[in-house]
């Protein structure tokens, strides 16, 4: 401390530096809230933590990406009626029960089948000894990531979308399956 310093400076020194390092981990945090998001996922999935799954996955969302995967062609999932160029569609669909998902998506969506998926592997066909793969970051933006776990020996990974709903909350929104279904 330099003695000819007035008081008053050291102290704004140490509020500027507390500053500076409250701004860092708030930034670090940011960039690696999804890490951590993907992490929970796979926890609360191994643990069939259904409350827990309820708060990291829009199963709707998940759903309805699933859908076209799932179905004998691949097919892009239809766009929603919108009410501007189909005001009848769009109040049909709004007062209409929901339809079940085809059976084909629901082994997916459990805690076992989130789980398998979390390792690479297509839901129940996971060995009872395989190795956790560590997921490998495909794009980072501010308000999605996309991550990629493969299987031992696998062609193509399973993808995984994570969606920023508030600043340090990610959910699950979307899972690209391999083609194969392994």
């Amino acid at each position: 401390m330099d003695p000819r310093a007035p008081h008053g400076w050291s102290l704004a020194r140490a509020v500027f530096r507390l500053i500076v390092v409250l701004m860092l981990g708030t930034a670090l945090t940011f960039a690696v809230a999804p890490f951590f998001a993907f992490r929970a996922l796979k926890a609360a999935a191994r643990d069939g933590d259904g409350q827990a799954l309820a708060e990291l996955v829009d199963y709707r969302a998940v759903r309805e990406g699933l859908r076209p995967q799932m179905a004998a062609k691949p097919v892009a999932a239809p766009a929603p009626p919108d009410i501007w160029s189909d005001p009848i569609g769009a109040v049909r669909r709004a007062i209409e029960p929901l339809t079940p998902p085809p059976p084909a998506v629901e082994p997916y969506l459990d805690a076992a089948g989130l789980y398998d998926l979390t390792r690479g592997y297509a839901p129940g066909k996971a060995p009872a000894d395989a190795k956790a793969a560590f997921p490998k970051l495909r794009y980072w933006g501010p308000n999605r990531a996309r991550f990629a776990v493969a299987a031992p020996g696998a062609a193509e990974p399973v993808v995984f979308s994570f969606q920023r709903r508030d600043l340090f909350t990610w959910k699950l929104v979307q899972i690209r399956a391999p083609r194969g279904g392994s």
